[in-house]
């Protein structure tokens, strides 16, 4: 069974499809041990709750400095013996000593199709905003391995999405989300619960 700790920051959408997805039985062989949040207000805590899921709250205002904090996380991590970190919306810059101690099982989902819009600067509206100011005609989701570097890790899932003429950042990002990201998301850790994942001179490979 593999151990799933969801790291968040807001809403939780995304968080919701996986949930939804795992009722549904479209992800086998996996369950989310543990919500992480670093802000106590966010809604994903309460969905988390209602699920019957653990959530908590580590937030670098809690602390001292941003290495305790950062040490605090990954502890948070470590202590549910955690198989995978899923990147649900965190806006939370990842310490070097936890992709080191996660690396090849931390994924992220980013609402682009890489490498186009990632990257420093690129998150929430703002991707969507440079997608309709570009006037791109294709937009879409990518799920993806987390590294080092922003939005740069091995790719595992991407959809597209069709840009309208009328579209506002707004009904654009949510279109994304319907049209990609709750598909792709789910898609992605069924995947790697059953194995079918692996990844080679940093690309991934999957078997079907």
């Amino acid at each position: 069974m593999l151990r799933i700790t969801v790291l968040v920051s807001g809403g939780g959408t995304n968080l919701q499809a996986i949930i939804d997805a795992m009722a549904a039985g479209n992800i086998h062989n996996a369950r989310i041990v543990r919500v992480i949040s670093n802000n106590p207000g966010a809604y994903a805590l309460t969905r988390a709750e209602n699920a019957g899921i653990e959530g908590i709250c580590v937030s670098p205002r809690s602390f001292s400095d941003r290495d305790a904090f950062h040490k605090a996380l990954l502890n948070a991590i470590d202590e549910v013996d955690t198989d995978l970190v899923v990147l649900a919306g965190c806006m939370v810059v990842l310490p070097p000593e936890l992709i080191s101690s996660y690396r090849g099982r931390i994924i992220n989902i980013h609402p682009a199709l890489i490498p186009s819009f990632c990257g420093k600067g690129f998150y929430g509206l703002h991707v969507h905003e440079a997608v309709l100011s570009r006037g791109v005609k294709v937009t879409g989701a990518t799920v993806h391995f987390v590294d080092e570097g922003t939005d740069t890790g091995p790719i595992i899932l991407q959809k597209a999405v069709d840009v309208r003429d009328d579209d506002t950042p707004e009904t654009l990002q949510r279109r994304v989300m319907e049209e990609a990201e709750w598909q792709i998301m789910p898609r992605a850790i069924d995947l790697i619960a059953q194995g079918k994942v692996t990844i080679k001179d940093g690309r991934t490979q999957i078997e079907e």
